[in-house]
């Protein structure tokens, strides 16, 4: 028998990187998984993926600043199976740049995607819990980014993220609902895909691969994984990141798994 066999789990982000591979792992282990993000066919695929493999997705893509689609995608994953034992907030977005250079969009689409999401999909998810008595697991990706080390704008909604995340577990801690925070390091994923062509094309170089990448394009997953393989020491893979949601949802339920901070054994510099 699966770890997750029977529970139901909501992934934010789940078209690529640590959302996708967190789905992935879920419905591996059991989870009727229930995939959010703006790229419908990217969902399809991974969606497609799951059920070639034997596990079963259902797939609702749409802009999560939409927040009541987003509400309303978490209440009707518990409609359909009757539960909700997973939500991870695993969405992200890192718009680099100085604050006095920086740009005011830019600025409210990573508090939009970072925080009020979060805000958003936990109220949700937190919500149907009660309602069906589930005793279930909130599980948000932040970064080490959130530590207070003064790392970009992005950094802010970071510590912002793990600040609402503490803030849970003290809400939640007389309920079975479990509020949990993985700190990724830097992770081989799309996520740099708003930085500047020169960073990134310079940063394949550096370990011996070509690249021709433009702001915001998409690698593909053989690139990152090429990536990842070369500089292992500084580069986490998806995969990492979500054994470590794996293992917080599988503890036993009276253990509180409050915080996991994971990445390589080595920092690299700029990113996070």
């Amino acid at each position: 028998m699966a770890a997750l066999d029977g529970k139901t789990a909501v992934v934010t982000g789940a078209s690529s990187g640590i959302g996708k591979a967190t789905a992935c792992l879920l419905a591996q282990q059991g989870s009727h998984v229930f995939i959010a993000g703006r790229s419908a066919e990217r969902l399809r695929e991974v969606a497609r993926s799951i059920e070639d493999a034997g596990g079963r997705a259902s797939v609702g893509a749409f802009d999560l600043h939409d927040y009541d689609k987003l509400q309303a995608f978490v209440a009707d994953a518990a409609e359909q199976t009757g539960q909700l034992d997973i939500v991870v907030n695993a969405a992200g977005v890192h718009h680099p740049g100085t604050i006095v250079d920086g740009k005011l969009a830019d600025w409210r689409a990573m508090f939009e995607t970072n925080v009020i999401a979060v805000l958003a999909g936990s109220q949700a998810a937190i919500r149907v819990m009660r309602e069906t008595g589930s005793k279930g697991h909130v599980v948000t990706i932040s970064s080490y980014a959130g530590q207070g080390e003064g790392y970009h704008v992005y950094g802010a909604t970071k510590a912002a993220v793990n600040s609402i995340c503490k803030v849970l577990r003290k809400e939640l801690e007389d309920e079975p609902i479990r509020a949990v925070t993985i700190m990724p390091g830097a992770v081989a994923t799309n996520f740099g895909r708003h930085f500047p062509p020169e960073f990134v094309n310079g940063m394949f170089k550096s370990v011996g691969i070509s690249a021709a990448f433009q702001t915001d394009d998409v690698l593909s997953d053989e690139m990152l994984e090429d990536l990842r393989t070369r500089a292992s020491a500084i580069f986490a893979s998806a995969d990492d990141i979500a054994r470590a949601v794996l293992y917080a949802v599988t503890q036993p339920h009276d253990v509180s798994v409050s915080e996991i901070l994971v990445g390589p054994r080595k920092s690299f510099p700029g990113a996070a």
